[in-house]
C-alpha cells in the first residue's frame, strides 16, 4: 500500500518545481503597512503603490478609533453566524449607511468581497439559467458563476456588440440571466460602459451585478446596477464586502446565499471602522478625488493613456521580467508588486499600480522618474 502522505509530499514539491520555472511561485514576504503611503520590508522604509487603501483610511487615527472603541466595547470577533447569534447593532447601522450611499432600499454584508460574490449568484440563478461574465472579471465572479449551476457565457471585454451577440443566442433558452461586470477593472484600471450594459440588460430582461470593489468613493457616482456589490477592504480601510439592492432582494440573499448563512459575521472592530470611514468620504470630496488626480499625473508623466481610475498598469509580458523591474523598483525605494498569470492572461505580466490619497505629488514624481530610467526592463 502506497503511503499518501509521501505521494502528496512529492506531488507539492513537483508543483513548486513547475511553478519555479515559469516564475509564478507565490512568496510571502514579511511587511508592516504605516501611514502616508509607506511599508517597511526588511529594514527599510518603502514608498507602497501595491495597496488598495485608495482613500488612505486604513490609517486614519479616526478610523482606527471608532475599532478599537467597538473592540473594547463589543469584544474581538462575532462569535458566529449573524442568523445565529443575533444581528450586531454595527453591522444594522453599516448596511442602512451602505444602501443610502448606493441609493438602494437595502444591503447586506458578507465575510469578505469574495464571500459575497461567491453567494450572491448561486442565490440568485441555478441550472437552466444564463450567467454572461466579462472575460476580465474577477476570480470571485466566476467562482459564484461556477458554483451556480447555471449555463455561463464569456464576453470580449467591454465589448457591447459581443454581449448583445452572446444575449441573442443564449437568453431566450434560458429562464433568468445574469450580467457580471466591474464598475473598475482590477488589473487594467479601465471602467466598464455601464449605461449600455444595463441598457442591454433592460432589452433581455437580463439581471446586472456590478462589482465596485475598486471603484468606491473613487470614480463614483454614476449608473446603478440592480445589484452593487463590493468591498469595505480598500477605499473604506476595514475588512468585508456588501451587496446594495432591493428590499426583496437583500431579504432572499440573507435566507440563500450560502457564503453568508454559513460563514460568521464580520468582527465589531471591521463594521465600526467601515462606518468611520464612510462618514469621512462623504465629508471629504476631495479626498475621494485625489487617487484619480495623483493617477492622471503619472500617466502624464509616463506618456500613456490618461488613467480612468487610481489603478495604472504598466504592461512587461514575460513574468520574469516584471518580477526584474519590480525588483530594480525595490531597490531604488519602491514597493510595486509584479502580477503575473494566472491573474492576469499569460504574456501580460505587469506591474499594477495603485495611487491613494496618502501619497504626495513627490512620491508619484519619483516613481515615475523611477519607471523612466528602468525603460529598458519595460520592454
Amino acid at each position: 500500500m502506497s503511503d499518501s502522505g509521501t505521494s502528496l509530499e512529492t506531488f507539492a514539491r513537483e508543483k513548486l518545481i513547475e511553478l519555479d520555472a515559469s516564475a509564478l511561485r507565490r512568496r510571502l514576504r514579511p511587511t508592516i503597512r504605516t501611514a502616508g503611503a509607506l511599508a517597511e520590508r526588511d529594514g527599510r522604509r518603502l514608498s507602497s503603490f501595491s495597496c488598495n487603501d485608495y482613500l488612505g483610511l486604513a490609517n486614519d487615527p479616526r478610523v482606527i478609533a471608532a475599532a478599537q472603541a467597538a473592540t473594547a466595547r463589543y469584544g474581538a470577533g462575532a462569535g458566529g453566524s449573524r442568523l445565529v447569534t443575533g444581528n450586531h447593532p454595527l453591522l444594522a447601522a453599516l448596511e442602512e449607511r451602505l444602501a443610502r450611499y448606493k441609493g438602494k432600499e437595502a444591503a447586506l454584508v458578507f465575510g469578505s468581497g469574495y464571500l459575497a460574490n461567491l453567494g450572491i449568484t448561486p442565490a440568485l440563478v441555478g441550472p437552466r439559467d444564463l450567467v454572461l461574465a466579462d472575460a476580465l472579471s474577477h476570480s470571485c465572479l466566476w467562482a459564484g458563476a461556477r458554483v451556480s449551476g447555471a449555463e455561463v457565457v464569456r464576453f470580449r471585454h467591454n465589448d457591447l456588440a459581443d454581449l448583445r451577440r452572446l444575449l441573442d443566442r443564449h437568453r431566450p433558452a434560458c429562464r433568468r440571466a445574469l450580467i457580471l461586470t466591474e464598475r473598475v477593472f482590477s488589473m487594467d484600471g479601465d471602467r466598464a460602459p455601464l449605461p449600455e450594459i444595463l441598457a442591454l440588460a433592460e432589452d433581455f430582461d437580463a439581471w446586472t451585478l456590478v462589482d465596485d470593489a475598486h471603484g468606491l468613493g473613487v470614480v463614483e457616482p454614476g449608473a446603478r446596477a440592480p445589484l452593487e456589490m463590493g468591498t469595505l477592504s480598500k477605499s473604506l480601510g476595514s475588512y468585508g464586502g456588501y451587496v446594495c439592492a432591493s428590499r426583496a432582494v437583500v431579504d432572499l440573499l440573507t435566507s440563500r446565499a450560502r457564503s453568508f448563512v454559513y460563514t460568521t459575521g464580520l468582527p465589531p472592530a471591521s463594521a465600526a471602522a467601515a462606518l468611520a470611514a464612510l462618514e469621512i468620504l462623504e465629508a471629504e470630496p476631495e479626498r475621494a478625488a485625489r487617487p484619480l488626480v495623483l493617477a492622471r499625473r503619472l500617466t502624464a508623466r509616463l506618456g500613456l493613456p490618461e488613467a480612468e481610475s487610481a489603478v495604472v498598469p504598466i504592461l512587461v509580458g514575460a513574468a520574469e521580467g516584471a518580477l526584474a523591474l519590480s525588483a530594480a523598483l525595490e531597490a531604488r525605494g519602491f514597493l510595486v508588486v509584479a502580477i503575473r498569470p494566472p491573474t492576469v492572461p499569460a504574456g501580460t505580466a505587469r506591474l499594477r499600480i495603485a495611487l491613494s490619497a496618502a501619497h504626495s505629488e513627490a512620491q508619484v514624481d519619483a516613481l515615475a522618474e523611477a519607471l523612466r530610467d528602468l525603460r529598458d526592463l519595460r520592454a
